[in-house]
């Protein structure tokens, strides 16, 4: 059997709701977008699409792995951007460095479990909304260009199912297959003596 599955990291509830609150404006003055569910909302850190039960099993371990080599990430939430006229999102901030190297270490496990992954740069954002033919993205920019959600700290990292068509309006429903712990310790300000 295979499954269409993705890596992520999620923001905790207070952030979700922060960011709720920010978009709540822009999503009833542009209806013309397709707007992501917020008890959905992820930062994507490497996409799989369909995987067999075989390189599934792989991947798990291999991830689990690399969960213990990366330490908590302290990230926030801020402004808006967009990818031309067909994806609205928020950017992150933080620990971006690290969060880039999770990224990096979950497509190397992705590769090592014999998995296709995309060859192109790590953007760390947030995906608000889906453009939809003839509605222009940037007024929606400008109008979130000012959010600066709180801190945030992003403590494990997910394998997460997604299950195409299966949620409200015909969009995607998302399920966390499993979880592990980011437990590195961070690296010290000062070099050991």
């Amino acid at each position: 059997m295979t499954v269409r599955l993705f890596v992520a990291v999620t923001p905790p509830a207070h952030a979700v709701d922060e960011l709720r609150s920010a978009v709540e404006g822009a999503r009833s003055a542009h209806p013309g977008l397709r707007w992501t569910r917020p008890e959905q909302w992820h930062l994507t850190l490497v996409f799989l699409g369909e995987v067999d039960d075989r390189a599934r099993a792989d991947l798990v371990t291999r991830l689990a792995r690399a969960a213990t080599r990366h330490p908590p990430l302290q990230l926030a939430l801020h402004g808006a951007g967009r990818f031309g006229d067909r994806v609205l999102w928020t950017r992150v901030d933080g620990d971006v460095v690290a969060l880039r190297r999770l990224a990096a270490a979950a497509q190397a496990a992705a590769r090592r479990a014999r998995l296709p992954v995309e060859e192109r740069p790590y953007r760390p954002h947030l995906t608000l909304a889906r453009g939809r033919e003839g509605v222009r993205l940037r007024p929606v920019v400008d109008a979130l260009a000012g959010y600066a959600g709180s801190a945030w700290t992003a403590s494990e990292l997910h394998l997460v199912r997604s299950h195409p068509g299966a949620g409200p309006d015909r969009t995607a429903r998302h399920e966390v297959v499993v979880s592990w712990p980011l437990r590195a310790p961070a690296a010290s300000a000062k070099p050991p003596s």
